[in-house]
């Protein structure tokens, strides 16, 4: 109980005082998960339209596949990424390994798939004669896409959170193709992992409740603009 309490009193004069470490690791770690969340944004979208509208034949394996990648282990994500980012691998000249890019890039295959899927459920839960009406009143295809996303829009922002969520509370292939570098790849999950091993426990604890605090507060913008959007219909 001691070192919850002098975690809860490390956190608040680490907010009030802005620990300048703390800040730049925070703000990393806003930057980077907001960055693959929007990417996987702007994949899962359109994608998981297609796989909700298309009809092709190999239609029923996409979606069971990327049904499985919702669950996609985060360490398999991240030696995949590794594989390819290595000095001796495919992508190896880019020399992206150990840097934020290459931990956006594995955050991006985590959340993709989480939006993808959510959208694919979200689209096909709407009356399917809506868009043969939209057809009918003379709306491109593009038209119709745009009107069905906004008839989904409340659920679509679940799948937004849900993506983002996915991959701020992300450790394992962060570690893996970042590194935990101080000041370059150091995000909030991988230094708790860091304190932790450390036995700086009420620093960990510190550092775990601005996280929370941190996806609480993404979390509660987009609900405060779901529900805004909820009072406007």
């Amino acid at each position: 109980m001691k070192w919850i309490w002098e975690g809860i009193q490390q956190a608040f004069q680490l907010i009030v005082y802005g620990n300048p470490e703390v800040f730049q690791i925070t703000l990393l770690s806003l930057k980077i998960s907001g960055l693959a969340t929007f990417l996987s944004l702007l994949v899962g979208l359109p994608l998981g339209t297609l796989m909700a509208f298309g009809k092709f034949p190999t239609r029923k394996f996409w979606v069971s596949l990327i049904n499985t990648g919702m669950a996609l282990p985060p360490v398999v994500v991240g030696l995949t990424v590794s594989i390819f980012l290595w000095r001796s691998g495919p992508l190896g000249d880019l020399r992206w390994m150990y840097t934020p890019t290459a931990i956006i890039i594995a955050q991006f295959i985590i959340s993709v798939p989480v939006v993808t899927g959510l959208t694919t459920s979200t689209l096909q839960q709407l009356d399917p004669r809506l868009s043969y009406q939209l057809m009918g009143l003379g709306a491109s295809r593009i038209q119709s896409v745009i009107l069905l996303w906004r008839e989904a829009r409340l659920p679509l922002l679940a799948a937004l959170m849900a993506g983002f969520g996915s991959v701020i509370s992300e450790v394992g292939a962060s570690m893996m193709v970042g590194g935990n570098l101080k000041g370059e790849t150091r995000v909030l999950t991988t230094a708790i992992v860091l304190e932790n091993s450390k036995g700086n426990f009420g620093f960990a604890i510190a550092l775990s409740l601005i996280l929370l605090g941190l996806a609480y507060m993404v979390n509660l913008f987009l609900t405060i603009a779901q529900q805004r959007t909820t009072s406007s219909d």
